[in-house]
């Protein structure tokens, strides 16, 4: 297992949300005078982040109307649980199903102790035992390298983002300022380029958590290729059974092994997943022996 600073990330993370609401904040306060509503948006966004942490495991079992199983319901999915977390010298997780036939699994809580591995039917009726297990490696070293602390700072920033740009365009376009320092373009630019801005910033947290989960869990399990044959399967069975871009499947689509959206129905450009083909591509290198790139 490598470590990923997944710690500093975090701090930088913060680092950098507490300077853009600094840098805001002033720039709010000269334009209007009054600075008092980004704070309150600032603390709103950051109080529905920190309880999305303590509950990202209610949530995103919720949105995937998941159900827990017991070990005579998903024998397969708790020998392999239980011997990988054993491996690891980790608790084992709590298990749930999803009772969809779009195959994917995500693990969810905010440390091992509390943690939480989910797999779909869909999953289970495509994969055969060696590449679920190259999947549950997968999701289990999320939870062991701490992503879900970073995601979860990474959509706090997302969601300050989009709320301050829409609440700085509203007080442009409709008070505060000056009238001829007024520009309604700004306000437009910036209703427009601050939810792109947030997707860019969880996107590159998500892509590259993605990266690191797929090569410490192809080494927690010993075998690469197992995880790459069920990549390959799971491209294609996401595109036989997507499942619809609700806003509950959406919020926790980032936590998902697949992105489980149509290509039209979200944007290549802005999906939180590596390209399957380059994931696929470095575990091979690994199978075979070959340097992984960074």
């Amino acid at each position: 297992m490598h470590n990923h600073f997944n710690g500093v990330k975090t701090a930088a993370l913060f680092g950098g949300l507490w300077a853009l609401l600094l840098l805001l904040g002033w720039f709010l306060a000269g334009y209007t005078g009054n600075s008092v509503f980004i704070l309150v948006f600032a603390l709103i966004a950051l109080g529905t982040s920190a309880y999305g942490y303590w509950n990202s495991d209610k949530l995103a079992i919720k949105a995937m109307h998941a159900y827990p199983v017991t070990e005579a319901q998903a024998p397969a999915m708790y020998r392999i649980v239980r011997e990988l977390s054993t491996r690891a010298g980790k608790p084992m997780p709590r298990l749930y199903m999803s009772p969809t036939q779009a195959p994917n699994a995500f693990a969810t809580g905010r440390n091992p102790e509390n943690a939480a591995v989910c797999c779909t039917e869909g999953i289970l009726a495509l994969l055969d035992e060696r590449e679920l297990r190259g999947v549950l490696g997968h999701e289990l070293m999320h939870v062991y390298n701490r992503d879900i602390l970073t995601g979860s700072v990474a959509a706090a920033i997302a969601g300050v983002i989009s709320t301050v740009g829409q609440f700085l365009s509203f007080g442009m376009f409709f008070g505060g300022g000056r009238d001829d320092d007024r520009n309604p373009m700004a306000g437009l630019a910036l209703a427009l380029l601050a939810p792109i801005a947030a997707m860019f910033v969880q996107m590159a947290i998500s892509r590259t958590r993605e990266y690191d989960a797929d090569e410490d869990g192809a080494r927690l399990t010993g075998d690469p290729l197992a995880l790459a044959s069920a990549l390959r399967k799971l491209e294609l069975g996401v595109a036989r059974a997507p499942l619809a871009p609700t806003r509950q499947v959406v919020n926790a689509s980032h936590m998902m092994i697949a992105n489980p959206f149509r290509a039209q129905d979200i944007s290549r450009l802005m999906s939180t997943h590596p390209p399957m083909a380059e994931r696929i591509a470095r575990l091979e290198q690994m199978g075979y022996g070959h340097r992984i790139n960074p």
